[in-house]
């Protein structure tokens, strides 16, 4: 038997010293870090790869703030790249390949096309691409749908305004306000749609300064992959509709056919970041890292909804399991992102000051408004469902999903290592952002430090006992 003499420590076990400080705001600190090395977020944040976390709308709210979302992988691969699509789509000063329609099309398909695509027009062309016209929600807005076609209804071409396909942003915006228009084509020197601007996408651009953007001034998003044959397909569907990260999904990460995958993606998609995991050790950190892996995914059962550690036995409590992951992730330069564990913006500044590049998040997301779960009343109050991805209900999602039917006896086999609950509802995402992010910002100026690499070298900690940790919550009165 080999028994750690080291004891393991999660958050609660700790508290963070206070140091002497030159921070006289919360406002003059920085809260960016590396996702991978290619990528820096805003915010330390990301949205777990969980069906009931992240989604479109939840990957789009989640780099708009700063941060960014993983899609989960329990759906169609042809469904998980729509939504890369989507959330790439969303925002962008430039509109690649925009959506389009042919002038002999009924009013009927545009409207569902729009509907579909989630915009308010379509670039009206010929066979060949060459531009013809512009149809917009206003066109159709009031028209009857009797013999009406696309070319009835379009603005056609003579009257449109266009620009070349290096139109530079100033020059987009003056052109969009003095013809007072909303859409302008981009065109090559053969008259064929290369691109659209649209004043919605640069009023984006202004609302939302802190947005993590790809070098096209698109939301960046990524997207989790399994570790069989077919998830390579996956990952080749979702960075062809622009997905900037992979994330190698697997509980425990530190196995053979992780490592192949991540080979594997490395290989045949150089130019995109990959992210293996999980992991709660220094060596799987070396051993993905020489795999390829750009960053590591860090928390073996630590998850609110995760009972891996009772239906096995196994794990790392989260603190202990970041800190030595972060001493290799650090030595190799490869980001360590802490996954797991993380109820409130103390745990996030434990996970970070422990040597963490991001966090990522999931129950403490899965009751805001952008998240896919379930709404339920129970009581009079509003709640969400949230599950683990090894929990019985999700394994028996993802067994429809691959065979198309389910098999009742298979889920006699199933050892769930999760589990189904409820989570208060919480309002719009950017709300629990805020709370997070600015509990990440007080305590950077409690450690006396201007970012999250001086917080990794000022941070000391002291274990607790377990009446200092109920001394740091609210006691001896009671609370309204």
């Amino acid at each position: 038997m080999n028994l750690r003499e080291k004891t393991g420590l999660t958050f609660d076990d700790v508290l963070l010293v206070p140091k002497r400080s030159a921070i006289r705001s919360r406002g003059d600190v920085e809260t960016s870090s590396l996702l991978v090395p290619e990528i820096r977020l805003s915010i330390p944040i990301i949205s777990a790869n969980m069906d009931t976390v992240t989604e479109t709308t939840m990957a789009v709210a989640m780099a708009q703030a700063g941060g960014i979302g993983i899609l989960h992988r329990f759906m169609p691969t042809a469904k998980q790249a729509e939504m890369v699509r989507r959330v790439k789509r969303a925002e962008g000063f430039v509109v690649e390949h925009p959506v389009t329609i042919q002038p002999e099309a009924n009013l009927a398909e545009a409207r569902q096309m729009m509907v579909d695509s989630l915009i308010g027009g379509l670039v009206v062309v010929d066979d060949e691409g060459h531009l013809l016209g512009l149809l917009t929600s206003r066109d159709i807005l009031l028209a009857p749908e009797a013999g009406l076609k696309v070319m009835d209804l379009m603005t056609p071409r003579d009257k449109l305004v266009v620009a070349p396909v290096d139109e530079a942003l100033d020059s987009a915006r003056l052109k969009l306000h003095s013809h007072r228009i909303e859409k302008l084509p981009l065109v090559d020197a053969q008259d064929r749609v290369v691109g659209l601007i649209t004043a919605q996408d640069i009023i984006k651009l202004q609302e939302h300064p802190q947005a993590t953007k790809d070098a096209k001034g698109r939301l960046r998003v990524g997207v989790a992959v399994g570790v069989r044959s077919d998830d390579l397909d996956r990952a080749a569907a979702c960075i062809e509709e622009g997905a900037d990260v992979v994330v190698v999904d697997v509980a425990h990460g530190h196995a053979e056919h992780v490592l192949e995958m991540i080979h594997q993606l490395k290989q045949q998609f150089p130019g995109t970041a990959v992210i293996g995991g999980n992991v709660a050790t220094a060596q799987g950190v070396r051993d993905l890292a020489q795999a390829g892996a750009d960053a590591v995914k860090v928390g073996v059962g630590s998850g609110s909804i995760c009972i891996t550690r009772i239906v096995t036995g196994f794990g790392l409590p989260q603190l202990t399991a970041v800190a030595e992951c972060a001493q290799a992730g650090h030595e190799l330069g490869v980001p360590i992102i802490s996954d797991g564990g993380t109820r409130n913006s103390g745990d996030l500044v434990k996970a970070l000051a422990a040597g963490a590049s991001t966090v990522m998040v999931g129950s403490l997301l899965a009751g805001t408004d952008e998240s896919p779960g379930a709404s339920v009343i129970r009581e009079g109050r509003r709640y969400k469902v949230v599950r683990g991805m090894a929990s019985l209900s999700a394994n028996v999602s993802r067994k429809e999903i691959d065979q198309g039917e389910l098999d009742l006896s298979e889920l006699e086999r199933v050892v769930p290592e999760g589990v189904e609950a409820l989570v208060p509802h919480r309002g719009a995402v950017k709300e629990t952002l805020h709370q997070l992010v600015g509990g990440l910002r007080s305590a950077l100026s409690y450690a006396g430090a201007a970012n999250i690499d001086e917080l990794w070298e000022k941070a000391e900690f002291i274990r607790i006992t377990a009446s200092g940790e109920k001394e740091s919550a609210p006691h001896d009165v009671k609370l309204l």
